[in-house]
């Protein structure tokens, strides 16, 4: 053997080692490790199949649209065992072939072992321990996988069942002032502490589930007119009018519910290097002009809600709490195709995440 020839083979086999390993470190980033890392691997399976959803909807109605990007996150999901699979068979016929063998035995030595079907033997002792080693990946791999989706839709069905029940409560598309109007109507504005605590509860159960598993975010809800980001922009501008406008009693866990949407949003949206200001100043900016802010408080005031006689004070007050989450929550509406909803996706910034590498530095002079 030539030291030409030889060079090439060694560096085929550690070529071959090196993707192997990769592989195995992405798949076990991907499903084995509690937080959200970043893993080349599993970005570009899911900016592919984005990228192919994207150019099927781009043309399309709402609803077409929102059938297409419901397969997103499932079906990219389903096609990263198909890549791992594939790029381990790549790497052990490059380490079978650097042992030894012609590329045809070599691909159909890796084959074999991978499927676990045994219709190629081993020539000897070290191809066999090779051959066992790469039939115990694939079957682990697969086997972390199925183990991965009963968690991920057992965290998506929590999610949506707080969703859903807002409906009831927020209308269809949710709406903050919708919600506190219809508990004037029912005299039940005083009975909300309950609903901020379970809404803070669900905030952090969205950042510990999402932040670990950031596919989720991607998890559309069962109705086309639901999203879990519309419901969060309605329960948070909820508790901001109630903090700043209503005149009612102070509620503290109104005000604590706002702190655990916007650092529940921020931290997920850090996985997506979403840039936002993390010490905003009260004044705003905001996306909500002062007219719309009257005509929520007038929509207030009909359905007999409690209103505070200053109004531009209330006024310099909500821009105060919105101005924490404003920002990052309309990149998510942008970043999750959200539906139509006021005071959220309907003033959406346009966000696309980081193709290539999540580190680049902040930028705060985007905000709007």
């Amino acid at each position: 053997m030539s030291g030409m020839h030889f060079a090439v083979v060694v560096l085929a086999g550690l070529a071959g080692t090196g993707l192997v390993g990769a592989t195995v470190l992405s798949a076990a980033q991907t499903l084995a490790v509690p937080r959200g890392t970043p893993v080349r691997i599993s970005r570009w399976v899911f900016i592919v199949v984005g990228a192919v959803l994207g150019l099927l909807a781009a043309r399309s109605d709402y609803r077409a649209r929102d059938r297409l990007m419901a397969l997103y996150a499932p079906l990219a999901l389903l096609c990263l065992p198909v890549v791992w699979l594939a790029l381990v068979l790549a790497g052990f016929t490059l380490v079978f072939w650097a042992s030894g063998q012609p590329w045809d035995a070599a691909f159909l030595e890796s084959g074999s072992s991978l499927s676990t079907l045994g219709f190629k033997t081993p020539g000897d002792l070290p191809a066999a321990g090779v051959a066992f080693v790469e039939a115990v990946l694939g079957l682990g791999l697969l086997a972390l996988l199925i183990s991965y989706l009963p968690s991920i839709y057992a965290s998506y069905s929590r999610r949506e069942a707080m969703v859903t029940a807002l409906e009831t409560q927020a209308g269809s598309p949710p709406s903050g002032a919708e919600l506190l109007g219809r508990l004037a109507q029912i005299e039940g504005l005083g009975e909300l502490e309950g609903f901020w605590r379970d809404w803070a509860r669900w905030f952090a159960e969205l950042e510990e589930t999402h932040t670990s598993i950031p596919s989720l975010v991607y998890f559309r809800s069962p109705q086309p007119d639901r999203s879990w980001v519309t419901a969060a922009g309605a329960v948070l501008d909820a508790a901001a009018l109630v903090a700043s406008t209503l005149d009612v009693p102070r509620q503290p866990a109104a005000e604590l519910c706002i702190r655990a949407g916007y650092l529940a949003l921020r931290r997920i949206g850090d996985f997506f290097v979403m840039p936002y200001d993390p010490d905003p100043s009260p004044e705003g900016p905001v996306s909500i002009r002062r007219e719309e802010y009257d005509v929520a408080c007038c929509r207030l005031a009909e359905a007999d809600a409690p209103l505070r006689r200053d109004r531009d004070q209330a006024w310099r007050d909500f821009v105060g709490w919105r101005v924490n989450y404003d920002a990052v929550l309309r990149r998510f509406a942008s970043l999750c195709w959200a539906p139509d909803a006021p005071w959220s996706s309907d003033r959406a910034i346009r966000f696309h995440r980081a193709l290539i590498s999540r580190r680049r530095a902040r930028i705060y002079g985007d905000l709007p």
